[in-house]
């Protein structure tokens, strides 16, 4: 099944990884089509954000078993540096804003290395709060702006799969509605995206499939609308 052609865009193969002794994403697979935007769902310490760290290629947890494929590409075979190199962007939870630099030169110093994504101008006009930001230190901005910075990072470099980490932690409900726009602009650009987030039905209004995890497995996977009309779904494994 090597051909790129005969895998989706995005496939994870019953992948198996372990923090130390903990095993922690128990074989855990699932597809995306490109352009699609899929929730990963699940209640806390369901192996959601861990998933995400094994499919980004983070040092931890460690992939022991399974394979992840993007666009042709084994991403189980590569660092985290060579899965950016391939196309892999994540914006982790903490954002991962440079502290002393200004909204520009975050951007800029996304682009050093790799291959150049969107340029900070193209980036301006889809964002143009960053915009007006431009000059002012990134860490000074409202916890909406230095989101918005983090995703528009992620767009300076080459990418084919955005993974975002809890977009909404510790934002209040109208910047949430901003992030919101933001998701849904990624979407509409064709930008194939896996957001984890414990604001599930926020997240599925966005997406287009879902996966459910409960204890490191799958317990769901298929189309957002779905877990959207079925309460006992949410009701059991995502307490909504």
């Amino acid at each position: 099944m090597e051909p790129s052609q005969e895998r989706p865009f995005f496939s994870v193969e019953d992948i198996h990884a372990w923090y130390g002794e903990s095993y922690i994403v128990q074989g855990v697979s699932f597809s995306i089509a490109k352009g699609e935007v899929l929730s990963l769902l699940g209640r806390n310490g369901a192996g959601k954000t861990s998933t995400l760290r094994t499919l980004a290629r983070a040092d931890s947890p460690v992939l022991k078993s399974g394979e992840i494929w993007l666009d042709g590409q084994p991403l189980h075979k590569m660092k985290s540096y060579q899965a950016a190199q391939a196309g892999v962007q994540l914006v982790p939870e903490d954002r991962r804003i440079i502290g002393g630099l200004t909204v520009e030169e975050n951007l800029l110093l996304a682009q050093v290395s790799g291959q150049k994504g969107w340029s900070v101008e193209k980036i301006y006009d889809h964002f143009p709060r960053l915009a007006e930001r431009r000059t002012q230190e990134a860490t000074t901005m409202s916890g909406g702006e230095q989101q918005m910075l983090a995703v528009a990072r992620a767009l300076a470099r080459d990418l084919k799969i955005l993974f975002l980490d809890e977009p909404y932690e510790g934002l209040a409900p109208v910047i949430v509605q901003e992030i919101e726009k933001i998701v849904r602009q990624i979407r509409d650009l064709g930008i194939t995206t896996i957001i984890v987030e414990q604001n599930a039905v926020a997240a599925l209004r966005l997406s287009d499939r879902a996966v459910i995890m409960d204890t490191g497995t799958v317990v769901y996977s298929g189309p957002a609308a779905d877990v959207l009309e079925n309460a006992e779904l949410r009701h059991n494994y995502l307490a909504v």
